[in-house]
């Protein structure tokens, strides 16, 4: 077995200085908005969950890369790129309360008993 395996390097999807457009999906440990680019992820200080944001990236480590908020996002488009599974998803129709159907009153008439 090999000592000094290491996984395949993969560039971060974003540079330093780079404008884009992103949805925050979570909120970090210390508030820090989180977004994913490609799959990468990215700490946006001051977001939170749901919102969009133009960010700017300032900083880009192995693993993971900071921004700041750089203006709101121009369009809804952007979120419907971010998230096409949500596009899928539609609203069902309630469904009507199920009528009750009332059963026919029986009454019970007394007759004369007379034998046939």
């Amino acid at each position: 077995m090999d000592r000094f395996f290491r996984p395949q390097f993969r560039p971060a999807p974003v540079r330093e200085g780079e404008v884009i457009d992103v949805k925050i999906e979570a909120v970090g440990e210390k508030g820090d908005g989180i977004a994913r680019v490609n799959g990468f992820v990215v700490f946006v200080p001051g977001k939170k969950e749901g919102e969009t944001a133009k960010i700017r990236i300032t900083k880009v480590l192995r693993k993971v890369a900071f921004a700041e908020v750089a203006g709101e996002s121009a369009a809804p488009a952007a979120e419907q790129a971010a998230a096409p599974e949500e596009q899928v998803k539609e609203k069902k129709p309630k469904k009507a309360k199920k009528e009750v159907k009332e059963e026919p009153k029986v009454e019970i008439v007394e007759q004369d008993s007379e034998e046939f």
